[in-house]
């Protein structure tokens, strides 16, 4: 007896071990070499991000009211924004669908049939002839299945499938965070351009009645018709640039609209002249960015979906085992159904082993090994890429605040050449080329400055998305 007990203590230990143990290697997050801070002069203050935290409203940081509501709009109508939704649900399924299959399957069966046997059926005992017989056959049942999940198989299929769902979940982060970037990217580009076209309808005007001016001065003979000539070629030119520049904003206007989930033909940005100041912005330490990036997180958990896929292929070198049990009624008459003669049942067992597929298991392991190589360098992948993006946002944020120094100066200088030209001109003491010149200097400098802030808008927005979205609880740099 004691023997017996020791044997089964035995036997019960060893399918613990089993069903503890899964095929395949356990999945571990490979580690990636980190610099220790970013290439920069502008102080900052380490962040403190905090993984799996949903994005914030990043853009209310740049403080206009019509971009938040555009960004509001997008969440709920963008088209691409509902496909990467929809994605996620279905991933949000697929853990649901998969993990049944850890419990067991339990099926009713009920039929009912009236049938004739013939009399000229084989024999099933030499020596007595078969008859024809009408009977009734109703039956009622179950069936409970069950695979024993010894080696792991399924318990690496349920986790592939979740790790799926959070690479889903990161996909639609990155879906969402690229959409609300892309938007405050153009509604910052058609206010530069409603400033810059701002800028050229003054200078059409200024230059319209210097026009004016020159005619009189013409018809008094102190002008010559050069100097008409030129004025109006001035003017002309400037005219031109205005109606490319309104084309170019009707152009993104149309992109916003798109961005928006709405028709083209129904969407209207009034023009709107504001001076456009880029925030400071926390850009934290690089380690932050495997934190933050929707992209990295979803690089990071197709590599855990493949290790899964190693197990599950290498599970195919194991037996299957099912656990099956039936039972039920049968009977010929339906009054007899439920009679404790009509009772049936059965227990088992059934074990499938491949003995011979010609490599084709091997062949899948290998696949799946090499699958989890190039996931793990397309994870190292993107975290260099995220990095780089990173560093050049931080660079270009130093480079156009002094570009916008130098363009400030500029326009100052412009605008004092422009008053002495005319003065001089005014005295009679140079040519109006000069002023012509000067004026196309004033405008040209004050384009490039507007320019710069533009840019620095849309380096502001490649930042934020480069760093990953909305931070909790971070410090701005300054």
């Amino acid at each position: 007896m004691n023997k017996q007990l020791s044997n089964y203590s035995v036997s019960a230990l060893l399918l613990s071990c089993l069903a503890a143990c899964a095929v395949g290697p356990d999945y571990q997050k490979p580690d990636v070499a980190m610099p220790k801070g970013w290439q920069t002069n502008t102080s900052f203050h380490p962040a403190e991000p905090s993984d799996g935290v949903l994005k914030g409203n990043w853009w209310e940081m740049f403080g206009d009211e019509q971009l938040n509501q555009l960004e509001q709009q997008a969440a709920q109508h963008n088209q691409s924004l509902v496909v990467a939704a929809e994605r996620l649900n279905q991933a949000r399924l697929q853990v649901t669908a998969s993990s049944s299959i850890q419990l067991p399957q339990v099926d009713l069966q009920a039929s009912d049939a009236r049938f004739k046997t013939s009399a000229n059926r084989p024999l099933a005992v030499y020596g007595m002839p078969n008859s024809s017989v009408v009977q009734n056959n109703p039956q009622l049942g179950f069936a409970v299945g069950y695979e024993a999940d010894l080696f792991g198989r399924v318990r690496r299929v349920v986790e592939g499938v979740k790790a799926a769902e959070g690479q889903a979940t990161a996909d639609f982060e990155n879906t969402k965070l690229m959409l609300m970037s892309d938007l405050a990217a153009d509604y910052f580009n058609l206010r530069e351009l409603d400033v810059e076209i701002d800028i050229v309808e003054k200078g059409v005007v200024l230059q319209a009645k210097a026009l004016d001016f020159i005619r009189i001065r013409h018809d008094l003979e102190a002008a010559s018709g050069l100097d008409l000539a030129e004025q109006q070629a001035l003017l002309d030119t400037n005219k031109t640039q205005l109606v490319l520049l309104q084309n170019q904003r009707s152009s993104v206007q149309n992109a916003l609209s798109t961005l928006t989930g709405t028709p083209a033909p129904e969407f209207k940005l009034a023009p709107q002249v504001v001076k456009l100041v880029a925030p400071s912005l926390p850009v934290g330490l690089p380690a932050d960015v495997l934190q933050r990036r929707p992209d990295v997180a979803s690089a990071e958990r197709a590599m855990a979906v493949a290790n899964a896929n190693i197990g599950v292929a290498r599970a195919a070198y194991y037996p299957t085992i099912m656990l099956q049990a039936n039972g039920g009624w049968d009977s010929n008459q339906m009054a007899n159904l439920f009679n404790a003669p009509s009772i049936l049942w059965s227990l088992g067992a059934g074990l499938t082993q491949h003995l011979f597929d010609a490599g084709k298991t091997t062949a899948n392991v290998k696949i799946a090994e090499s699958s989890y190589v190039a996931a793990t360098a397309n994870y190292r992948q993107s975290v260099l890429i995220a990095m780089q993006e990173v560093q050049t946002g931080i660079d270009s944020m130093a480079i156009l605040n002094g570009a916008n120094h130098q363009a400030e100066a500029a326009e100052a200088s412009s605008a004092r050449v422009l008053e002495l030209a005319n003065d001089r001109y005014t005295g009679g003491l140079d040519i109006y080329l000069n002023v012509i010149s000067a004026q196309q200097s004033l405008l040209a400098s004050q384009r490039q400055a507007v320019q710069i802030h533009g840019q620095q808008m849309l380096n502001a927005v490649y930042l934020v998305k480069a760093l990953g979205g909305g931070w909790q609880g971070m410090v701005a740099a300054h």
